[in-house]
């Protein structure tokens, strides 16, 4: 989580809460992990980390898709990328390439979850233990929790994606104002 001195959240910020999510005037359905919103994020726990966080940038299925409109970079998918979420692994929470020594999540999956996943800078200092693969994806269903990300059905991560600026900001509150 970002600490310090906060400011308001701008109609450019994408604002998540427990009950869904506002950006650029729009309310729009999310789903967030499984044990909800916390301020203490920590590997494996399930929950989303409350604070204010950047996309850095966003990986898209070319296989499955053309490049989304998007002032993010945006980097291509390919069969052997994957995410190293564990906390031994000298590349905790970064981007790795399958076959990899430690266990790590695949990013070019089955379920489409992936097709269009922001990445976060949450734990970009790759903190052992701290969180890891915090990204904004799409989602199964409404309310369906995720495994601490946020996620949206698909046309609005698209609709979301296509406003994004690169002074906008993922704001994560606990509470439940948006």
């Amino acid at each position: 989580m970002r600490r310090g001195r906060r400011s308001p959240a701008t109609p450019d910020d994408l604002v998540v809460g427990p009950w869904g999510a506002r950006f650029r005037g729009a309310r729009l359905p999310c789903s967030i992990g499984r044990g909800g919103i916390s301020e203490l994020k920590r590997e494996g726990d399930g929950t989303t980390p409350a604070g204010v966080h950047r996309m850095m940038w966003l990986y898209w299925r070319a296989d499955r898709r053309p490049r989304p409109s998007t002032m993010l970079p945006a980097l291509p998918l390919g069969p052997r990328q994957g995410w190293s979420e564990t906390p031994e692994d000298p590349d905790y929470n970064a981007p790795v390439a399958h076959p990899h020594p430690f266990p790590a999540d695949r990013m070019a999956r089955g379920d489409g979850l992936y097709d269009l996943c922001a990445v976060t800078d949450h734990n970009r200092a790759r903190l052992p233990g701290a969180g890891s693969a915090i990204f904004v994806h799409q989602w199964r269903g409404p309310r369906i929790p995720t495994a601490g990300c946020v996620a949206f059905r698909r046309r609005d991560l698209i609709w979301i994606l296509k406003r994004w600026r690169p002074w906008s900001r993922l704001v994560i509150r606990p509470g439940g104002r948006l």
